[in-house]
């Protein structure tokens, strides 16, 4: 059995530049690794018309008993003006006692560790009753189509059991440990089109301004009180996030107005609700103003909440063994693949600190690194005892 240092590991796949939904041969460079470690291996790719592909890999070690199983996303955001960083985004370096570079944060460094847990789980070929697995995704930080969803779907049907999930997003604020995800709240955004009469300003009874019934309609959809939140979940949350009247003339009542709108709603509610109880809104106000409308939705996920078991409580434990701080349960943050694989198992996320990710000089602390590193460790020993 080799062992696998968890820093050379992240060094080594930060320097893919898989900016999503780019593979740059990750997939196959890690399957190579879990190869090594024991673990059979496949490379899904999954296509969608006026999608990019996306490869995927599931990979296992073992086949009795319980499947314990990691989740995470090797593609990464875009690294932006190359100038505004101090090493090449591509080409980590450790500067200061942390690891410079795209993807060090969120999410390839707790990959490594996850599989730096494992190599040290199964030293000296310890035999375990159980399972262990990695669901890793190409398509995270895009659209999301090809990705852990499709992975999702394929398990399903080929009847793969996950009896517990560990996504390894960075879920903590500022210091590692103190957060723990349990759930995620829905998000759905609404594209909503008002469409009037264009006209002359002077002659306001021969057109039909639009943005008199999107004004309307925009005040009362963030006036909208949708819950109190739950001892869980924050409160539903609508934001107003794009207005948009494309009318080049100052003297011409535009024909057409635009907006968008996000909702971050927690599990009182789910999307089929909410759009009901906004389309009665945009309709009344509509017809009010004699104005036709178009809106189109979509949804990333539902909320979701895991509800916290043994298995919870202990990976909570060993967190706050390692790092000395009690860690909350929290739904706090955006989606993330959770989203996904909640459908056929329960999860949790716990990951790395948050506060670098996306930026410039993106990094992650070494002390940290190898603290995951112990946690995921100690979880596997705990979990297949």
């Amino acid at each position: 059995m080799i062992a696998i240092n968890e820093l050379q590991l992240a060094k080594e796949l930060i320097k893919f530049p898989t900016v999503t939904p780019v593979d740059a041969g990750i997939m196959k460079f890690l399957e190579k690794k879990l190869k090594k470690l024991g673990f059979k291996t496949k490379i899904l790719e999954f296509k969608e018309k006026d999608n990019k592909p996306v490869k995927n890999l599931y990979a296992k070690l073992g086949n009795k008993g319980p499947n314990f199983c990691y989740a995470g996303h090797l593609d990464v955001v875009p690294a932006g003006n190359l100038k505004d960083w101090t090493v090449n985004p591509f080409k980590p370096q450790v500067k200061k006692g942390h690891l410079i570079g795209r993807g060090a944060n969120d999410m390839k460094s707790s990959i490594a560790a996850f599989v730096s847990a494992v190599s040290n789980f199964n030293g000296n070929k310890r035999k375990f009753t159980g399972s262990i697995s990695l669901l890793i995704t190409g398509d995270e930080e895009g659209v999301a189509i090809n990705g852990t969803k499709k992975v999702v779907e394929y398990l399903k049907k080929k009847n793969e059991k996950i009896d517990f999930c560990l996504v390894g997003e960075p879920t903590n604020p500022n210091k590692l440990g103190e957060m723990i995800k349990i759930g995620r709240r829905g998000s759905m955004t609404g594209r909503l089109s008002v469409i009037g009469v264009q006209g002359h300003v002077a002659y306001p009874q021969r057109a039909n301004n639009p943005s008199t019934a999107l004004v309307q309609i925009l005040k009362e959809l963030k006036e909208i009180k949708f819950d109190k939140g739950t001892k869980d979940f924050q409160p539903t949350n609508l934001e107003i996030t794009k207005i948009n009247i494309d009318n080049t003339a100052d003297n011409v009542i535009p024909g057409l107005a635009n907006a968008s709108f996000n909702i971050r709603f927690n599990n009182k509610h789910s999307s089929k609700s909410i759009k009901n109880k906004i389309n009665k809104i945009i309709k009344k106000i509509s017809n009010k103003n004699k104005s036709k409308y178009k809106i189109k939705y979509s949804v990333s996920g539902e909320a979701f909440l895991t509800k916290p078991n043994s298995t919870t409580y202990m990976i909570r434990d060993i967190i706050k063994k390692v790092t000395k701080i009690k860690p909350k349960l929290s739904t706090t943050g955006g989606t993330s693949d959770a989203r996904f694989i909640r459908k056929i198992a329960p999860c949790l996320e716990f990951g790395l600190v948050g506060k670098t990710m996306h930026k410039v000089d993106e990094a992650v602390s070494l002390s940290d690194l190898k603290k995951l590193t112990l946690i995921y460790s100690n979880i596997l020993k705990n979990y297949f005892k």
